[in-house]
């Protein structure tokens, strides 16, 4: 394990916050870590709609900002879940030398976005017609502005291993997400910049939203440095954290 100075970033996935993180973010401040949680554009406590999100720039500039004002010299460690894959890596693109780590938990990790159907397949989750809402554009033809999943299905698609007491909280606390702005996220640049960082992925088997097929797919395209598997739903934030707890601070 490194010395426990290190600095935390965790970042959420589509339709959560950083209250989602509340359990993780306990077990590192305890281990003596610093941990930041942020909400996204649109996400958590932040008060943009996330109707008038349009772009993965606006969505991610939290993120961006965060990184762009720490002191010089120092790295962070990034955490991202689900879309906050897309988070973390457009922060690499953008701040090499000031990402010590990477972690991907059950998340999209595709080193320049979604350039092809083929990424969008690996990358973003299928959900039924009838387990989402959507939020329509103002002009016919427009794509939707953004996506929630109903809130019957949230349980069984994100957290089904999770307490139930959880899912109840977490549903309380879900919001639509900006789909369009996530599924348009593309970044240049070169992987053999990106790969100064050393990325983990860490795989959710019982996943349910981001199925197991579809992050080996990422995983066998670009390899990390690390692959570790937890036997858990989408959200081992809150149905395991303990044992996610010990594999990221075994893998520093």
């Amino acid at each position: 394990m490194g010395m426990a100075k290190e600095h935390f970033v965790l970042v959420h996935g589509e339709g959560h916050g950083a209250w989602c993180w509340f359990k993780l973010r306990w077990l590192l401040e305890g281990s003596g870590y610093r941990v930041t949680c942020i909400d996204l554009a649109g996400g958590g406590v932040d008060p943009t709609d996330p109707n008038t999100v349009g772009s993965f720039k606006q969505y991610d500039k939290p993120l961006i900002d965060l990184i762009s004002t720490l002191p010089e010299g120092e790295k962070v460690i990034l955490v991202g879940h689900g879309a906050g894959g897309m988070s973390v890596i457009h922060a690499m693109h953008e701040f090499v030398d000031r990402i010590s780590q990477a972690f991907f938990v059950a998340a999209t990790m595709l080193p320049f976005g979604f350039q092809t159907d083929e990424d969008k397949n690996d990358g973003l989750p299928t959900l039924p017609e009838n387990e989402i809402e959507l939020t329509l554009g103002e002009a016919a033809g427009d794509p939707p502005t953004t996506v929630a999943l109903r809130p019957e299905f949230q349980r069984e698609r994100l957290s089904q291993q999770s307490p139930e007491e959880e899912s109840v909280l977490a549903s309380m606390l879900m919001r639509p997400w900006p789909a369009t702005a996530i599924s348009t996220a593309s970044f240049e640049g070169d992987d053999e910049r990106l790969n100064r960082v050393k990325r983990i992925f860490i795989k959710t088997e019982r996943d349910h939203m981001l199925d197991p097929e579809q992050q080996d797919s990422m995983i066998k395209k670009w390899p990390p440095s690390e692959v570790l598997v937890i036997d858990t739903d989408h959200s081992p934030f809150l149905s395991a954290p303990e044992q996610l707890f010990n594999l990221i601070v075994k893998s520093l």
